[in-house]
């Protein structure tokens, strides 16, 4: 992060946090769209400066090795590395198909993955979901962590699902159900603040340890970008 963008103890406050919000499905009226927009007007609260995309913004066609090698990345690819590289968080409102990732959604992170230095790593993420079942998407968040974490992303702790989200939403967008948007908003604010600590504070020692080639007796883990 730029050096003007760290905690100044003389007290000038940095800019506010800049934070993606994309909905994962392709469908223009998917109820992942609804959730991700839900999602950005309450960063956009907190007063962080929000992203707003939608995966149709970053088509892309299925992972080919021998097109990388021929052809290099495809534009849709590095369209979301500069959007995930702009910010200091992003946050994911992802379907689930058959219990896990929506292919479209994998398809992109292995795609953006190839770029040297890839963006994943040290950003920080909200995972959220809505669909129509009792688990509200909840099993392919769980999924979706696994190729996050893996390419060093910080994966906030706390998921949010929306269950039966066909009959969930108000017709300004609000969720029918005060205390589910209660906990969300209060998830959002929580996301933010520990993203902003993290951010901001970097005169605190941390340490991320996960897999076995991390430099254990490095203040931040060295994590490989290739």
């Amino acid at each position: 992060m730029p050096m003007d963008d760290a905690y100044d103890p003389a007290g000038d406050r940095p800019g506010p946090l800049r934070v993606l919000v994309f909905g994962a499905a392709m469908r223009a009226g998917s109820v992942n769209a609804r959730l991700a927009s839900l999602v950005a007007r309450l960063v956009a609260d907190t007063g962080a400066t929000v992203d707003l995309a939608s995966m149709r913004d970053f088509v892309m066609p299925l992972y080919d090795g021998d097109a990388e090698d021929a052809e290099g990345l495809p534009s849709g690819a590095l369209a979301l590395r500069d959007r995930i590289e702009r910010c200091e968080a992003f946050v994911i409102s992802s379907p689930e198909y058959n219990a896990s990732v929506p292919g479209v959604l994998k398809n992109a992170i292995d795609w953006v993955s190839r770029v040297h230095p890839q963006p994943f790593k040290d950003k920080h993420a909200l995972l959220v979901s809505a669909s129509p079942s009792m688990v509200g998407g909840n099993r392919g968040l769980w999924a979706l962590r696994v190729p996050l974490e893996h390419l060093g992303t910080r994966v906030y702790p706390d998921m949010f699902s929306l269950a039966r989200a066909h009959q969930g939403f108000t017709e300004d967008g609000q969720l029918t159900d005060s205390g589910l948007q209660q906990r969300l908003a209060e998830t959002v604010e929580a996301f933010l603040r520990l993203v902003e600590a993290d951010m901001r504070y970097v005169c605190l020692e941390r340490r991320w340890y996960e897999f076995l080639g991390d430099r254990t007796e490095a203040p931040i883990t060295q994590r490989a970008e290739d």
